[in-house]
């Protein structure tokens, strides 16, 4: 008698909704992203349309496989992985079923109700943000992945507001002065708009509380401003530690000095898991010229720039031009994207078993530890789990 060879094990079924929150142009999911999850063993399915605001037409994401599907609640109860860019509205919580896995940014220092109902539901759920920074998670940092762009995309925006070239230029008529570029905060956004000012001609400034980033601020041709604030540092995590008041008062004042001769001024400082500090006050802004630009990168976590406002243009009484936007990567959707869906791939892959065609998750792995938040309808990640 022939025996009849066991039945494959089925396919884990990877959805990708559309983003809801407003403005948002990324997508979690890119044809090369789909084309690697199918290789491992996943059915991936999304929506028509999923990557045209990133630049991504259909027919890329149908040649790699991927099912367009229409009807989202029968996709979300379906789906064994759920992956976003953004926290998902609460109903499609209680649409997914028990067991499933959700990957997304979810802001959980500020999102309780999210959370809770990610335990109710019984979903587990994976907050980007909360992935360590370590060497082997760096395939799938999206934190730094996204702020680099932003970095970016900031000067650019800022560039695009001043009435004034960057560069020095020498003209028959004279020479142009290149204008001057002071950052505030060298963390990642931080150096990437310092090299994005330098490479288009601008004279660069650039202050971080933390005195070993000193080294990197130069490397890029610009000049660390160094303000005497006595002990400070960072985490291990590498972000900074937050500053006394009269810590913080003293930079201010360090800073405003620079501040009253800079012609874009971008704040980038970020405290993990804390509303951002407040570093450039009303009477900073006051003491600036007039015709300039403040870029403000922090405004999604309270902002760093006193009278910003979110995804909003604010001009000053003196005419400085503070610039808010939320989200500024999506300004270059295409390649944020991009990287956004390979982290998630990487984040997938290491925790995919190729023998047996699915997921293991690892309880005592680092990367897991440091990002799971809820499992098994609990609350596990020990810095949001109830206390008692």
């Amino acid at each position: 008698m022939t025996a009849v060879p066991p039945k494959p094990p089925a396919r884990m079924i990877c959805y990708v909704p559309a983003e809801t929150s407003p403005g948002e142009l990324r997508a979690a999911l890119t044809p090369a992203t789909a084309k690697a999850l199918a290789q491992l063993g996943f059915t991936v399915q999304a929506p028509p349309g999923l990557g045209r605001a990133s630049l991504y037409p259909d027919a890329d994401y149908t040649a790699t496989g991927t099912t367009f599907v229409t009807d989202h609640a029968a996709a979300l109860a379906a789906a064994d992985v759920v992956l976003r860019v953004r926290k998902p509205p609460a109903g499609d919580i209680a649409r997914m079923k028990r067991g499933a896995l959700h990957l997304s940014l979810l802001d959980p220092f500020n999102e309780k109700a999210l959370i809770e109902a990610f335990a109710a539901a019984g979903v587990d759920a994976v907050s980007l943000e909360m992935i360590p920074r370590t060497t082997l998670a760096q395939k799938m940092d999206v934190l730094s992945s996204q702020a680099s762009l932003a970095g970016y995309a900031a000067v650019l925006q800022a560039a695009a507001r001043l009435r004034m070239a960057l560069p020095m230029m020498m003209t028959p008529a004279g020479t142009i002065m290149p204008a001057r570029v002071f950052v505030i905060g060298a963390g990642v956004a931080g150096l990437q708009a310092i090299a994005t000012a330098k490479r288009l001609g601008a004279r660069v400034e650039a202050f971080d509380t933390r005195p070993v980033v000193e080294e990197q601020v130069k490397s890029l041709g610009a000049k660390f401003v160094k303000i005497d604030l006595g002990q400070t540092g960072q985490t291990a995590g590498g972000y900074a530690q937050a500053l006394t008041p009269e810590q913080i008062a003293k930079q201010q004042a360090g800073m405003a000095r620079v501040c009253a001769q800079a012609d874009i001024v971008i704040t980038t400082a970020k405290v993990f898991g804390r509303k951002a500090p407040l570093l450039v006050t009303r009477a900073m802004l006051d003491g600036m010229k007039p015709g300039s630009v403040v870029v403000d990168l922090a405004l999604e976590s309270g902002g760093n720039v006193e009278g910003a406002q979110p995804d909003q243009e604010v001009v000053t009484d003196r005419g400085v031009i503070l610039l808010g936007q939320t989200c500024f990567e999506g300004a270059v959707a295409a390649h944020a994207t991009q990287v956004f869906a390979a982290n998630l791939t990487a984040w997938l892959t290491h925790f995919w078993d190729a023998k047996a065609k699915t997921l293991r998750l690892d309880p005592e792995d680092e990367i897991l530890k440091g990002s799971l938040i809820t499992r098994g309808g609990a609350i596990v990640h020990p810095q949001f789990a109830r206390k008692g």
